[in-house]
């Protein structure tokens, strides 16, 4: 999966801060990608509930983008404040849009697509640059996608425990097609400000590709060496970079 080489227009960030001014963003909600569900985020969950955050996991359905888009403004609507919204892989394309809400301060990409306006997840895997691995998705079935469980591990988890990633390749939650064509009516990078951590070992989405979103975008970055699935096997390291985006998200408030 790969980014298209589309316009770099640069971003212009007017950063919304609703509730009290200065006030740190303390309340995070975490969008899944697809094939997985919200359970992958668990020991994120836990480590940033550790660093003294509030933390909400998305179950969106993967059938369509639109309906994803709902599920996370749902959640974010019971947040109490503030919210700095994540996701991975997919879940970037959701919070590009649900991030338009306006308790949405920050966005936090681990691993995903970062699409711009009129993008999809589709039009940004059309054009693979050459030599990219190549996920091993199965054709369509009744409209819904899965990748091959033979293949999955080495694709989407190659550093998580191998009975762990046996469990997530049997476990596969069906992507819709309609989340994968769905197109982003305005990204909210625009105007938020934004972070991102490149996977170096991922062969879902590959690490050039992030680099290209990532930059575009205007984003904070960093580079972790790990597979797609970096938000399971390395939770300490997207914690991290979370919990920065929230310390990222007050300072930006207090100098305003």
């Amino acid at each position: 999966m790969a980014a298209t080489h589309l316009s770099k227009r640069p971003p212009q960030k007017e950063l919304p801060m609703p509730g009290t001014p200065g006030s740190a963003a303390r309340n995070v909600v975490l969008v899944h990608g697809g094939f997985v569900d919200g359970s992958g985020w668990e020991a994120v969950y836990r480590a940033l509930r550790s660093n003294g955050l509030t933390v909400s996991v998305v179950q969106n359905p993967t059938i369509s983008l639109a309906e994803d888009v709902n599920a996370t403004r749902r959640v974010v609507a019971a947040q109490n404040g503030p919210v700095i919204l994540v996701g991975h892989s997919y879940g970037g394309a959701v919070i590009t849009e649900a991030g338009n809400d306006p308790k949405v301060v920050s966005l936090v990409y681990i691993a995903a697509f970062a699409p711009d306006k009129g993008e999809s997840v589709s039009t940004l895997i059309k054009d693979p640059p050459p030599g990219a691995p190549v996920p091993p998705i199965l054709p369509p079935q009744d409209g819904y996608l899965f990748l091959d469980k033979e293949k999955f591990a080495a694709s989407f988890a190659a550093d998580v425990d191998p009975e762990r990633a046996a469990f997530m390749a049997d476990a596969q939650v069906p992507w819709g097609l309609e989340a994968l064509t769905g197109t982003i009516s305005e990204p909210a990078w625009r105007s938020k400000p934004s972070w991102y951590m490149v996977a170096t070992d991922d062969r879902m989405i590959p690490p050039p590709a992030q680099r290209f979103m990532s930059k575009r975008a205007g984003a904070t970055v960093v580079e972790v060496a790990g597979s797609h699935a970096i938000y399971v096997s390395q939770p300490a390291a997207v914690a991290g970079l979370i919990t920065k985006a929230s310390k990222g998200t007050q300072a930006m408030a207090h100098s305003r």
